[in-house]
């Protein structure tokens, strides 16, 4: 059994943040809410093909670029004051109804937590604010600091200099299976949040799984 971390590492969207809010602002550019997803993945998608050839470009760039192609594939247009409302949605998101609780129970266990976003560093600290979230993270890390998205490795370096400790006494915890496999490749252990899905069978297995967060904080207070 692995031995319990230093450090968690909390994914911030979609693992603390659920993106389904959007769904109304999407609407309101006459697209339907049911692409609220794809639009997402394909973000990640671009993201990671920038992020494999060592390019960037930040999130919410991705995601606008993301979104014109989706109105012009629908024969919709929107004004860029519109889109941007939108965009601005990823910093007004609630947070999971478990997110508070996980969290509390880990720094409880005297784990000390660290939020790593693809997405910028304002937008990021504005979502923990606003949800009451920013007081249980001990640091923000973005991936502008490195220029590089996730699941690039040097992302994952820059959270355990920024921890000040080695990748290894870090557990990063996620719903998306390629940010725990990218985690895992960089040293850190890993945790997957399932919501109803299994982990990819093509990945190593993650250190610790639950259903919700609070499954996975009582599963990590459970390593030795």
């Amino acid at each position: 059994m692995p031995q319990r971390p230093d450090v968690v590492v909390f994914d911030v969207i979609e693992t603390l943040f659920p993106i389904e809010p959007l769904a109304p602002r999407l609407e309101a550019l006459g697209l339907p809410g049911a692409l609220l997803q794809g639009w997402f993945a394909a973000s990640l998608r671009d993201s990671f093909a920038l992020a494999a050839i060592g390019d960037f470009r930040p999130l919410r760039a991705v995601m606008g670029a993301n979104l014109d192609d989706l109105l012009a594939r629908h024969g919709r247009s929107a004004p860029e004051a519109q889109k941007a409302q939108l965009l601005d949605g990823m910093g007004q998101l609630p947070a999971h109804a478990d997110a508070a609780e996980a969290m509390d129970l880990l720094r409880g266990g005297g784990l000390r937590l660290i939020a790593l976003s693809n997405g910028a560093a304002e937008a990021t600290e504005k979502l923990l604010h606003g949800a009451g979230l920013r007081e249980r993270v001990a640091e923000v890390v973005s991936v502008e600091e490195v220029r590089l998205s996730k699941p690039r490795r040097e992302v994952y370096a820059r959270a355990a200099t920024r921890a000040g400790v080695p990748a290894g006494r870090m557990l990063l915890v996620a719903s998306h299976p390629w940010d725990v496999n990218g985690a895992r490749a960089a040293g850190l252990l890993g945790g997957f949040v399932a919501r109803g899905r299994p982990f990819p069978a093509m990945l190593p297995a993650p250190e610790v799984e639950g259903a919700t967060l609070v499954d996975v904080a009582r599963a990590i207070l459970a390593l030795a």
